[in-house]
């Protein structure tokens, strides 16, 4: 299933944590010359010494243009880029914080939208966002995160034209057990996880090596592009 990526070059953009980190570690499975991407060394430094060791990393930030341009111009064309990095809030939308809420669609849609036009893949090869099934199972506390989802699902459609024959593909993720959520406390994200899960058909909430298995198939599937793969247990129909 997976021969097609022995030897590629592979970039994983937030690759040091949480499910950028999952989709490193399932690439370098599966025989791919990974690369981590961060805006934080440390991060990056942790993910290599515990968890990639054949891995290499380079340090930049999704947000800031110049840099991510001068990142890709110094590098040959990849076979395959995904882009996991991101940093969003939550909350309502008529009581949030518009500095907060800017930021949520510079982090994101404008990250993945820098990545995209800077970006070389090599024909054949693929580029992959990371968005998230609130954008089309929208919540009432919820309602930026959907929106942010939204455009970046309508980017990976546009692109997948303007690219060709680069594939261009997403994989929506539901809730997934990941570091994001470690700043609540203990006993309320077990709450938390376990309502969600009762509500879902599969019964659990979603890992990290879960996303990181679409993934690379998209990245693999010669024949997928202008997709967005739905890998949510379930969420959307419950």
């Amino acid at each position: 299933m997976y021969e097609n990526l022995q030897g590629s070059r592979f970039l994983v953009i937030g690759g040091s944590s949480g499910i950028g980190l999952a989709v490193a570690q399932q690439a370098a499975k599966v025989g791919a010359s990974v690369t981590i991407a961060s805006r934080s060394s440390s991060k990056l430094d942790a993910a290599l010494a515990n968890d990639l060791s054949g891995a290499t990393a380079r340090q930049f930030d999704t947000g800031d243009y110049s840099s991510v341009d001068s990142f890709f111009s110094g590098e040959a064309a990849w076979d395959h880029v995904v882009v996991s990095a991101a940093q969003t809030t939550s909350g309502q939308l008529r009581n949030s914080n518009l500095a907060d809420a800017r930021a949520t669609m510079d982090s994101k849609f404008w990250g993945a939208y820098h990545v995209a036009r800077a970006a070389k893949v090599r024909d054949g090869g693929s580029l992959c966002f990371v968005s998230g099934f609130r954008s089309v199972r929208p919540s009432a506390n919820t309602v930026l995160q959907g929106a942010v989802n939204a455009a970046l699902e309508a980017l990976t459609r546009g692109l997948a034209l303007e690219m060709a024959p680069v594939r261009v593909n997403a994989v929506s993720p539901g809730l997934i057990a990941t570091p994001m959520w470690a700043s609540m406390a203990d006993a309320d994200r077990e709450k938390m996880f376990a309502d969600v899960a009762a509500r879902l058909p599969l019964r659990r909430i979603g890992e990290a090596s879960d996303i990181a298995k679409a993934v690379v198939f998209l990245a693999c599937n010669q024949f997928s592009t202008g997709s967005t793969l739905v890998v949510d247990g379930g969420a959307t129909i419950s």
